[in-house]
């Protein structure tokens, strides 16, 4: 994989570009850029989540380029082009820990000559890494967007005693369930994932596209609402690709909802040349570097302690889909990330007509709200 070349021209939106930066945190990372790489703009810092790629920020990049920033969007650890991760299931799961995946972003803005990042943006998982730069390291990460995945804070400080996992017991009532269920994240931690999904029986195009579909907007049944509590009664209100039938893998999850031809021919924000791309991709990887970030995250807690009471300190906002779950798969996290998580919070932005992909189904007013929010707050 050491000798993988940049995108193809043809995959990429005139004015951006693919290269390799070499060296970071002991990885060869994979990055889009669009705007000028010489050092005169400010650099902005697109973090993608699960299953996705430097390239879901595609069509926001250009719009802010065009408002005078240099806009750096890389493969993290685990995915894509980036190199130098460890791809078996019982590899070295540390490294993928979360203020390790923090150290990837700072050596990459490091690599590239900045000593400031004017706004880190992070989307599903990139949203608590994004999230994280900002409590670490304010002086570097002047602000930031969270996107579909809320910020509930960092650990309570004065330490409460005998506190327990939020989730712990969780998969255990999920199974008693009249229909027994099972939460995505404990099966992304499985070492049936990967595969099931990699050499997904209808194919990993076909077992994309349904995944994407089912989680957008697109498809109707997603009307998201607040959960009543924590209980497992409460998480079998969530559709499917949250709380999966027990016994199913996540392949034969989406595939009822697979989206029809005509589905697929009017889709204007996942065309199948775009869809292609992810399928190469994936197909080439495999999903396990991605799944790594699952498996990891009590791995970090410890040194998260260190952080322990902290705030994320600069402006901040948030912004998903009106149609996505993803605000509210974790009770109580939006209203934690406005009340206490942030001393700058300057907003939620749900926006009509985009599911979990808000970036790609809604990109114009997505790169409109970064482009007012930049702007609004002077970070430059």
């Amino acid at each position: 994989m050491t000798d993988l070349a940049p995108y193809p021209p043809e995959w990429l939106p005139e004015g951006v570009r693919s290269r390799f930066v070499e060296g970071v945190n002991g990885l060869r990372v994979h990055i889009l850029e669009a705007g000028p790489a010489d050092g005169s703009r400010p650099l902005v810092l697109l973090l993608h989540g699960f299953p996705e790629l430097a390239y879901s920020w595609r069509k926001v990049m250009l719009p802010l380029a065009t408002a005078g920033y240099h806009v750096v969007a890389p493969d993290q650890r685990g995915y894509g082009r980036t190199t130098g991760w460890d791809p078996a299931y019982d590899g070295d799961l540390y490294s993928y820990r979360r203020l390790n995946i923090v150290r990837d972003a700072l050596g990459l803005v490091s690599a590239l000559g900045y000593r400031s990042v004017a706004c880190v943006v992070g989307h599903d998982f990139g949203s608590p890494v994004a999230a994280w730069c900002a409590v670490t390291r304010p002086d570097i990460f002047r602000s930031a967007v969270l996107m579909s995945a809320p910020f509930g804070g960092t650990p309570a400080w004065p330490f409460p005693a005998g506190a327990a996992p939020a989730r712990e017991g969780l998969d255990a009532a999920l199974a008693a369930l009249q229909r027994p269920r099972m939460h995505y994240q404990h099966y992304y931690q499985t070492p049936a994932a990967n595969e099931n999904m990699w050499h997904a029986p209808q194919g990993i195009h076909a077992f994309l596209r349904g995944y994407y579909h089912y989680k957008s907007a697109d498809w109707e049944g997603n009307r998201p609402h607040p959960l009543p509590d924590g209980s497992a009664a409460s998480f079998a209100m969530l559709p499917t690709y949250y709380v999966m039938d027990r016994g199913q893998g996540m392949a034969e999850t989406v595939a009822p909802f697979a989206p029809s031809a005509a589905h697929i021919t009017a889709n204007a924000w996942l065309p199948e040349p775009e869809m292609a791309v992810y399928a190469a991709e994936y197909g080439r990887t495999g999903f396990q570097g991605g799944l790594q970030w699952y498996r990891s995250g009590n791995l970090g807690a410890a040194e998260m302690d260190l952080y322990a009471g902290r705030r994320i300190e600069v402006p901040c906002m948030f912004i998903a889909g009106a149609s996505d779950w993803g605000p509210f798969q974790s009770p109580g996290a939006l209203d934690r990330m406005r009340d206490v998580a942030c001393s700058a919070f300057q907003g939620t932005h749900l926006l009509p007509g985009a599911g979990h992909w808000v970036q790609q189904e809604q990109p114009a007013a997505t790169a409109s709200l970064l482009v007012d929010f930049l702007a609004r707050n002077a970070v430059r």
